[in-house]
């Protein structure tokens, strides 16, 4: 007998579940290297001002984040950041690049460097929008 149970809190049975699922792609979808590819920006004391954590799958960048202190917004450092990650992505033989970002983020930033909407998510979570992009490299 099985039976459905509602669970709202993070528990190990989440985890369980999401091993699950891994181990079954794993066995189905061919086989690629999945690699970190990480850039970060650091001032001459060592702290983080910016940077950028991503990995290389098969054909694919994908970004998860890209970040520049407020303070130095606007000077280019973030397209450098993007620049040299696709530039390390192209060396691994990626093909392609994807990142999501919300309506407060960088939908311009990505449009400008060659990115196109794949989609979007509207109301989300409730009055804003998510965008999903592509780039071939």
């Amino acid at each position: 007998l099985m039976k459905l149970r509602l669970e709202n809190k993070e528990s190990e049975r989440a985890q369980e579940l999401g091993n699950l699922i891994r181990a079954y792609n794993r066995s189905k979808r061919e086989a690629s290297i999945s690699e970190p590819l990480n850039i970060f920006v650091e001032d001459e004391d060592g702290n983080l001002m910016g940077g950028l954590v991503a990995e290389t799958f098969g054909y694919w960048l994908e970004i998860e984040y890209l970040y520049v202190s407020e303070d130095l917004r606007g000077q280019g450092l973030g397209s450098d950041i993007l620049q040299r990650a696709e530039e390390e992505a192209r060396d691994r033989k990626c093909k392609y690049s994807f990142v999501d970002t919300f309506h407060f983020q960088a939908p311009d930033f990505y449009k400008k460097h060659g990115y196109e909407e794949v989609f979007r998510l509207k109301e989300y979570p409730y009055t804003g929008e998510r965008y999903y992009y592509t780039k071939e490299l």
